[in-house]
């Protein structure tokens, strides 16, 4: 059961509107990285969660992001008052009322839609999805996950917070941002401590694979580091040479009936291309200058693209 306490938990302070880093801010409203989104993802977990430390753990921080949706909700609509005033009583002239609300952003899908208050998107208007919870119930898999999200989570804050020069924006800025911090240590700590946490599930992996490093991306900028090299890895250079790794021939193949297989032979050939054959198509029937090399002739094209504009503008003065 849920209670709403009246007061937020960090004091909201906005100098003055500003609808554009209203339309901004609503990154953590209604994005995927945005406190809804940490609620979700830590209450559904929490619901499913039979450890009794890490229950208690992710309803205390889902709960906690319900209040953080709560103060950056407050700052989205602070900065969206005086625009949502101004197009409720019409008290300014057309032409600087639509300039106030395209601002910037989605600014003004946020005054004529929502009337100001915070909508469910992120800062381009996209609605939040239930996409967003990534959880798979394994402790091991989804707090990294949870830990990945509350990092992200902070990255987004720091840059937030950089495109704002209200002090009082800043500063319950400054609070969500530190608020990722400690719930990552919550996350870290419980995490490891579950014994064997890596790798994440039951079964073992296959030893000819766990060690092994494939160098698929060959040529200049080649890097080696403790990721790729050193005694607990086996570097493939040779890929080609190596492929299959399991020592097959590297082909998909599948054991058909007889009836399938009499299906799938005379589908085959009645699919079959024809090599042989070089019909006349659209492309060769509407083709003009520019269009290359075609079944019978030779359109050319342009030497580059300034040549490429040159006969674009010639064209269009015939």
């Amino acid at each position: 059961m849920f209670m709403h306490n009246k007061r937020l938990q960090y004091t909201v302070r906005v100098a003055e509107p500003n609808p554009a880093l209203a339309s901004l801010l609503l990154e953590q409203f209604g994005g995927p990285d945005g406190e809804l989104a940490a609620a979700m993802r830590y209450f559904t977990q929490g619901l499913a969660e039979d450890d009794p430390g890490r229950k208690d753990m992710l309803l205390d921080i889902a709960t906690e992001e319900l209040s953080h949706l709560e103060v950056i909700g407050s700052i989205v609509a602070m900065l969206n008052k005086g625009a949502k005033s101004n197009l409720s009583e019409a008290s300014m002239a057309e032409a600087d009322l639509y300039l106030s609300l395209n601002a910037g952003g989605n600014s003004h899908t946020q005054s004529l839609l929502y009337g100001g208050g915070p909508s469910l998107t992120n800062s381009s208007g996209v609605p939040w999805t239930a996409a967003y919870i990534d959880s798979r119930g394994d402790p091991t898999c989804d707090l990294r996950s949870n830990i990945a999200a509350e990092s992200r989570a902070k990255i987004v804050y720091e840059r937030l917070i950089n495109i704002s020069d209200d002090p009082g924006i800043k500063d319950a800025l400054g609070f969500l941002m530190t608020r990722e911090i400690a719930h990552q240590k919550s996350f870290e700590k419980a995490l490891y401590s579950i014994k064997d946490n890596f790798p994440p599930g039951k079964l073992p992996g296959l030893a000819p694979y766990a060690n092994l490093y494939v160098n698929t991306s060959q040529g200049e900028g080649d890097a080696s580091g403790p990721w790729n090299d050193g005694e607990q890895w086996e570097r493939l250079e040779d890929v080609e040479g190596n492929i299959a790794l399991d020592g097959g021939d590297g082909q998909a193949s599948i054991s058909l009936g007889d009836q399938q297989m009499e299906d799938y032979a005379a589908m085959s050939g009645r699919l079959k291309s024809d090599p042989t054959l070089n019909p006349v198509t659209g492309a060769d029937l509407g083709a003009g200058p520019g269009a290359g090399k075609l079944s019978d002739e030779d359109l050319g094209g342009a030497a580059d693209m300034a040549d490429a504009k040159a006969q674009a503008q010639a064209k269009s003065l015939l």
